[in-house]
């Protein structure tokens, strides 16, 4: 074990006590700024591969190259446990400050770098190779921010009795990433043809991923470090390796807490991911599947400011209760009012299936997470929880469902896909009444 000292700059260093509103707040805006990026790049790639990547990387007949586009889309996801093992390690032995600004920088630049990547016409195999290496990059550096990102502003709002609020920041960037990602596609759109879009007007979005990493990066550079983790580094030893001991000693609430969010990393898929695509299937012509999406990803966020209030009030099982079943029970009627092809009905579609389950289970999620490890590897902890699911959930349900576009055609694959996610949201159930309540925890041990 080695000695760890306080930031100079960390509120517990410098006021001796609680942090300020203005202190959390400022901790809580560093942290969105990563994790809109993963949002925004998370909508955005999703789509881009559902529609583009087929045809710019992958000489394959019709489904074939959507299926493989997918499945790149997947790798990306389930790579995501390795950057939680290593930027875990970071956030428990160095800092949750170091560890989000450099989890910044390589997300830009892997970013960056599958925006410049040529085509299949211009390398030949090549395009897809780099296609993927730059995918497992940005995979690598995503899977440092939920958990990481979570347990910064969890820990900074310790002593309030509004922690699932704050840690619900870590949350918002997803509405906001999503809305970002939906006006982006349509504006961007609107200003080129199909052809010119296809062509080279997708790249613009990973661009100004880059861009706004770098902004991010300066932001983070100059937040304060968590006070729970300055007091404990301060006040006794950090751990040799937390991202392995916390896989030692708390396995199975790791694997409890990953059932969890596997069924939204289900939820996002089917909703966002393929049915932007079950829409243009179905008739939904141009933009519409975008701008529904839109609607969906503003009542998010209200819900989400909704879910994380009721959270603080209540408790957070009971939040994510709620949301799982509405999954459960919402998974396939979704298809069938976007099978009327009428407009009205498929905004409530997505309203209640992506906009009310993400949102409303988002507002508990951040601190369900760090609320169910100690200090000395929470980070390691929430962010091992947090993105296994996304190779069991996430990062498995594309590829699965390339296997059923590929097989079944679109009208038909959403049985499959449904009955799919619907399972996830009875192991996520289980996972919830299983799991004790955390709203009274001390975040300080």
């Amino acid at each position: 074990m080695t000695d760890a000292t306080v930031s100079r700059g960390s509120p517990a260093a410098r006021t001796g006590g609680s942090p300020t509103n203005k202190q959390i707040y400022k901790v809580a805006l560093a942290s969105i700024i990563g994790s809109v990026i993963e949002q925004y790049d998370f909508l955005i790639t999703g789509v881009i591969a559902a529609t583009v990547w087929g045809g710019v990387f992958f000489k394959l007949p019709g489904l074939a190259a959507v299926a493989a586009a997918i499945s790149v889309y997947g790798i990306g996801i389930i790579i995501r446990p390795v950057g939680a093992y290593i930027f875990g390690h970071i956030a428990d032995r160095v800092g949750r400050k170091d560890a989000m600004v450099w989890a910044l920088v390589l997300m830009g630049g892997s970013t960056l770098a599958i925006g410049l990547t040529p085509s299949y016409d211009s390398i030949g195999v090549v395009a897809p190779v780099l296609l993927i290496v730059f995918r497992i990059i940005q995979g690598v550096s995503f899977g440092a921010e939920f958990g990481t990102a979570s347990t910064w502003v969890v820990e900074m709002a310790a002593r309030t009795k509004h922690r699932a609020f704050w840690g619900a920041w870590v949350g918002f960037a997803i509405p906001i990433g999503l809305l970002l990602g939906f006006g982006s596609v349509l504006f961007v759109k609107s200003q080129m043809t199909a052809e010119a879009f296809n062509d080279w007007g997708w790249r613009i979005f990973f661009i100004i991923g880059f861009v706004v990493a770098i902004v991010g990066y300066f932001i983070r550079r100059r937040t304060e470090e968590s006070f729970v983790f300055a007091n404990h580094s301060n006040g006794s030893t950090v751990l040799d390796s937390p991202a392995r001991q916390v896989w030692t000693e708390m396995p199975l609430t790791i694997l409890r807490t990953s059932l969890v969010n596997a069924m939204f990393g289900g939820a996002f898929f089917l909703y966002f991911v393929f049915g932007t695509s079950y829409m243009k299937a179905v008739g939904f012509k141009g933009d519409t599947p975008e701008l529904i999406g839109l609607i969906a990803a503003a009542f998010m966020l209200v819900f989400m400011i909704i879910g994380s209030l009721l959270a603080d009030l209540i408790n957070r099982r009971l939040i994510l209760l709620i949301a799982a079943i509405t999954f459960f029970i919402f998974a396939i009627p979704y298809f069938h009012l976007i099978n009327t092809g009428n407009f009205w009905l498929a905004v409530v579609a997505e309203v209640i299936g992506f906009g009310f389950v993400f949102g409303f289970g988002y507002g508990a999620i951040p601190t369900f997470y760090t609320e169910n490890f100690p200090t000395r590897y929470r980070a390691s902890g929430a962010s091992a929880g947090y993105q296994i699911a996304q190779v069991y959930g996430g990062g498995l349900i594309p590829i699965v469902a390339g296997y059923f576009l590929k097989s079944y055609g679109v009208k038909e694959a959403y049985l499959y896909i449904g009955g799919l996610v619907m399972l996830y949201a009875l192991l996520a159930i289980y996972a919830i009444v299983t799991t004790p309540e955390t709203r009274d925890i001390d975040l300080e041990k």
